[in-house]
């Protein structure tokens, strides 16, 4: 079977571009490359491969095109269609447990016949009919749970992040570009108490902590790695360029191109 059959497409209902991954997806390699990171471990996936990406975790990935191509086979396994499926099926529980938000799927035969099965329903824009949408995921959901039984305690987890420490978390996922609102859900707090607890620990608001954390590592990673700054604005959970340059100019009076073509300007 040729990957190159594959076609590539996307099922289910539209999610968030947000770093913060807020339904469970499927994701196929068909070419090129992909990058994540959690916050805790680095990931890569080949052509081939494929993992679940999991929903309540703060995740950055990136396409890397291989020979100017790339495509990937993306389903949706969101809570309202995990319900419905656990009402048809019986879903055996699970004792596995893991914090990873890339967890790869074992290669299976049976899920490669799947998504060769795509292609009838694939319009050639991405899209499926919704008519279809909902039996296909089913279908390749049957598959992964018969093949790896522990996933069910992945995928059938609807509770909430419970309260953790918000000093070790923020300083784990400072770099990722997400909402007050994500952070205080990912803590387990409302978002007052999020405020209120973060001025407590930090003695700073959390845009104004964030923004200067992101920073000092900007000018260590200048500095001391002679990294340019094109290369590190986004992993740094800086939108554009732009802002990256006049936030770090603001914050420490010269710019970060000087910093990386000198090598050191005095900081303090």
């Amino acid at each position: 079977m040729n990957k190159s059959d594959i076609k590539a497409c996307y099922i289910g209902p539209e999610i968030s571009p947000e770093q913060f991954i807020s339904e469970h997806f499927f994701l196929f390699l068909i070419k090129g490359k992909m990058e994540g990171y959690d916050g805790h471990k680095h990931y890569t996936l080949h052509p081939g491969e494929c993992c679940i990406v999991r929903k309540n975790h703060l995740a950055r990935y990136n396409k890397q095109k291989v020979g100017d191509e790339f495509e990937k086979v993306v389903l949706i396994f969101d809570e309202v269609f995990l319900k419905k499926f656990q009402e048809r099926h019986e879903v055996a529980p699970s004792d596995f447990s893991s914090n990873d938000a890339f967890f790869l799927v074992k290669k299976n035969e049976l899920v490669l016949k799947f998504l060769q099965s795509l292609a009838p329903y694939y319009d050639g824009k991405g899209k499926m009919d919704q008519t279809f949408s909902d039996l296909k995921r089913e279908e390749l959901l049957l598959i992964l749970l018969k093949s790896q039984p522990e996933l069910s305690n992945i995928l059938f987890d609807f509770g909430q992040p419970g309260k953790i420490d918000l000093e070790a978390f923020m300083n784990q996922h400072y770099k990722f570009n997400v909402s007050n609102q994500r952070l205080a859900f990912m803590t387990g707090r409302s978002l007052s108490a999020f405020k209120r607890d973060f001025e407590k620990t930090f003695h700073l608001s959390p845009n104004r902590w964030l923004v200067k954390k992101r920073l000092e590592e900007a000018y260590f990673l200048l500095e001391k790695h002679q990294q340019k700054p094109i290369d590190i604005y986004l992993d740094l959970g800086f939108e554009d360029l732009s802002h990256f340059s006049f936030a770090f100019k603001k914050h420490f009076g010269f710019t970060p191109s000087e910093v990386s073509n000198s090598g050191k300007v005095e900081a303090f």
